[in-house]
């Protein structure tokens, strides 16, 4: 028997499962289990459906259950954003003919305001949103994936909570929305400290990298590079995946002690792990067959079994994280990271296949609560350093990291580049609300078999300029060119005056605006190989204009608004606007009369 639930909001929603009880506190509602029986719990277990009666031409924007998936479009025409959509024939995470699901949250844009549904927690089931048409029309429906436990095996009845909100400005619903998430998960302490600035070997060296690599940038970053204060040392350094303190032939002076010299250079050290796989060839794998995840007649689950096999050091094997083994294992090596080695930060990679469906050694826990077991497990050995997620599964990491990668990996590339400022953009609301964002790593040097035009990377550096967020450069830094140190410089300098994201007016992400002081707004703009067009720009009082990577002043006299021109293709431009009480404070601070030198001379702007 259905039942109808009118909110706050005027949204109305209906349950028709006999077997679901919803408790509303305002816009939310928590459901609980109340049936009788013990079948299990579908993957498509629904909650709740509400009309779909939104402009036809409205857009949507819906998360992945992980890293790489994200969706755009309109309901019947419906774009991944991703090169990786949980769905394909990689993740397999659903199928591939299914209609689109919706992780996590479904924001709706049209031209009255926007709508958010969104699930506000993640215990131990993934939630998604579906539009599909039923006898009464098109309605959303809202589910969660069961993962077929059955409800005797649970510690529990209470499943998950979801929100629907709506109003006029999308940044202050994304606040609303991350304040009840809060409630159900409060943020670790890295999220609203200063965000790490340094540099990450990945992309410099990739899984080749060597002890003298790691010396060598480590020599590079003084002088005016001096600010770079932590070193990623990531993929590469380990003997196998899974033996993460035995370090490879390639770094025979050992981790331990490379870390140690990090330290005594004054910078801050961080490593890159998978915690949750190993492959067969690791003493890890080899010594405690019993400690991972199985297929249901026992045989033991290889990753490319149901979904993405991974990208090197295949096949992937699955630890069991709701063993206490295993649990203890983490802690343990972690521990010995932390205390022993001096790790701050650790990288926690490959995040997602902690999640991975399969037989347990508890049995009625999810693949959610079996990876939120070892997120848990990690934090405990970590203590206070900083915890980084990356391939994670999103809503299930909830609570559980400082920050969280937030994009696919950067290559110097045109079409990586426009990718990952989508990806980086639709989650920038996220940044130092549920965790800081990571956009991956600043690249604007050229490999030999990697590179992009300079406009390009000039897109690049814009995207950053507006993400905020961890600062990591991942060029090799004895290689920078003169573009590269002075882009870093400024980036670093932007990150001194403010730690938020720039927010977007819009789901076209064309514009974003970020107050860097009382008189003071940074504006970025952005085509995504769109047409040329005209762009104004508007302060709330007349003041000069700048660009903000050359200095350059745009107006003559303070105005109120400005008219610029943005070209076709990938392009962007980044221009500030300063009061002219601010220009005059900043005159007499620095003795300069010039408005280009005195603009290079802020140390907001330089």
């Amino acid at each position: 028997m259905s039942h109808t639930i009118r909110l706050p909001c005027h949204r109305v929603i209906t349950v028709n499962n006999p077997d679901l009880l919803g408790d509303v506190c305002d816009n939310e509602v928590t459901f609980r289990y109340i049936g009788l029986h013990n079948d299990p719990i579908a993957d498509n277990y629904p909650l709740f459906t509400s009309e779909f009666d939104f402009e036809q031409g409205a857009t949507l924007l819906g998360d992945g259950f992980q890293m790489l998936a994200q969706t755009s479009g309109t309901y019947d025409k419906p774009v991944d954003i991703g090169r990786c959509p949980d769905n394909d024939s990689s993740y397999r995470i659903y199928g591939e003919q299914q209609g689109k699901r919706y992780y996590n949250y479904l924001v709706i844009e049209e031209s009255a305001g926007y709508t958010l549904f969104g699930f506000t927690c993640c215990y131990r089931y993934a939630g998604y949103f579906e539009i599909i048409s039923d006898e009464a029309g098109i309605v959303i429906s809202a589910c969660i994936d069961g993962e077929g436990t059955s409800p005797q095996d649970w510690d529990s009845k209470e499943l998950e909570a979801v929100a629907v909100l709506t109003g006029d400005s999308l940044a202050q619903l994304y606040q609303q929305y991350a304040g009840l998430i809060a409630q159900h998960h409060p943020a670790r302490a890295g999220v609203r400290q200063p965000a790490p600035i340094g540099w990450c070997s990945w992309y410099a060296y990739y899984a080749d990298v060597t002890e003298d690599n790691i010396r060598q940038n480590l020599d590079a970053m003084a002088g005016d590079l001096s600010d770079l204060e932590w070193v990623l040392l990531d993929d590469g350094y380990q003997a196998f995946m899974g033996d993460w303190l035995s370090p490879s032939d390639k770094f025979s002076g050992g981790v331990k002690e490379l870390i140690a010299d990090i330290r005594r250079k004054g910078k801050k050290p961080a490593i890159w792990l998978a915690p949750f796989i190993a492959q067969p060839e690791s003493q890890l794998f080899r010594q405690n067959p019993s400690w991972f995840v199985r297929h249901e007649n026992g045989d033991l689950l290889k990753a490319e079994d149901v979904t993405y096999g991974g990208w090197r050091c295949t096949p992937w094997y699955v630890l069991d994280t709701s063993h206490p083994e295993v649990q203890n294992h983490l802690t343990r090596v972690v521990r010995t990271m932390r205390e022993e080695w001096g790790v701050e930060l650790f990288k926690l990679d490959a995040n997602y296949w902690g999640t991975l469906k399969g037989k347990r050694y508890q049995s009625g826990v999810t693949g959610v609560q079996a990876y939120r077991m070892g997120m848990e497990a990690i934090a405990k050995g970590a203590q206070d350093a900083w915890l980084l997620g990356c391939n994670a599964p999103m809503w299930p990491s909830l609570g559980l990291v400082d920050a969280m990668r937030v994009s696919d990996d950067v290559e110097r590339d045109a079409q990586r580049f426009e990718q990952i400022a989508k990806e980086t953009f639709y989650r920038s609301w996220q940044h130092r609300q549920l965790w800081q964002i990571d956009p991956d790593c600043g690249t604007f040097v050229s490999l030999v078999d990697q590179a992009a035009d300079p406009c390009h990377y000039d897109f690049h550096r814009n995207v950053l300029l507006a993400s905020g967020g961890l600062l990591l450069s991942g060029d090799p830094l004895p290689d920078l060119t003169p573009f590269a140190k002075t882009t870093l410089r400024k980036l670093m300098l932007r990150h001194g005056y403010s730690q938020e994201a720039a927010r977007f007016t819009s789901l076209s992400l064309h514009q974003a605006a970020l107050q860097l002081a009382e008189g003071k707004e940074l504006h970025c703009l952005f085509n995504y190989n769109e047409e040329a067009r005209e762009v104004t720009l508007t302060s709330g009082h007349p003041a000069f204009w700048y660009d903000y990577w050359t200095g350059e002043r745009l107006t003559e006299e303070p105005v109120q608004a400005i008219e610029l021109s943005l070209a076709a293709g990938l392009t962007s431009r980044a221009v500030v606007s300063l009061s002219p009480l601010q220009k005059q404070l900043l005159n007499d601070a620095t003795g300069l009369k010039s408005d280009h030198i005195a603009f290079q001379a802020d140390p907001a702007l330089a």
